[in-house]
């Protein structure tokens, strides 16, 4: 059960735990797929999505000024020309339609659950010091700064800027040292059981789970103490 009797700071996850409700940005990304029309097995699409991300991982495709629309329009660009190269993608829709189409999709989706979720952030913030921990493509600052919540985080640990990444417990070590607070005092929120709660919890932060789909069946079945509905509820315990 999640407790901030003795919280004295908090660090968020974004990616999943503030832009979608907990759930694998894979599945809000696939949503987009079919609200444009691009019909794909979803097998199919993974293997185009962990394309993307491994192709993002070592090619500095994305910029430190790209907000999050831009960052879609490249991430969807490269699931596509995947798909086209591997005879994959589907008759219909024409590929540059689609990627404007699904990009502009995941925007307005994060934007909606950012906009949720910064009443929330901001009476947090009010309360408690507040670090961001993600793993992320370099612009973190500049995707909070278009959805206008990055004036809630004293500071930012960034998987590409600091070079490590979840689940690696030292990036949440890092938080906690740009706190200036002991690993007890300090409350880990995410939306990943695997690259957030479990590592965090393995250095002594206290823990919240937000779940929502996962990438596998075992993420889905998985079942913990740190579970709460969603980020509103956190208001509740403070």
């Amino acid at each position: 059960m999640v407790n901030l009797s003795d919280i004295k700071g908090i660090i968020f996850d974004y990616g999943g735990t503030i832009d979608s409700h907990g759930d694998h940005w894979s599945e809000v990304i696939y949503d987009g797929y079919n609200a444009a029309g691009v019909i794909l097995d979803k097998n199919v699409f993974r293997d185009a999505y962990v394309y993307a991300e491994r192709f993002l991982a070592v090619n500095r495709e994305i910029i430190p000024t790209d907000n999050f629309k831009t960052l879609m329009q490249k991430k969807i660009r490269i699931e596509v020309e995947y798909l086209l190269n591997n005879d994959l993608y589907p008759d219909g829709v024409h590929p540059l339609k689609a990627i404007e189409a699904i990009a502009e999709y995941c925007y307005q989706s994060a934007k909606k659950c950012v906009t949720e979720a910064s009443e929330t952030l901001a009476a947090l913030a009010e309360k408690y010091p507040m670090v961001l921990v993600s793993n992320f493509y370099g612009n973190v600052e500049e995707v909070l700064r278009d959805f206008d919540i990055r004036k809630y985080f004293n500071g930012i640990i960034e998987s590409a800027v600091v070079g490590v990444r979840k689940p690696d417990p030292r990036i949440f070590m890092l938080g906690v040292v740009a706190l200036g607070l002991k690993p007890e005092e300090v409350l880990v929120v995410g939306d990943s059981l695997r690259k957030d709660i479990l590592p965090a919890r393995s250095i002594g932060c206290k823990t919240a789970w937000i779940k929502g789909k996962g990438w596998t069946p075992e993420e889905d079945a998985a079942q913990d103490a740190a579970q709460i509905p969603d980020l509103k509820f956190l208001l509740s315990l403070s």
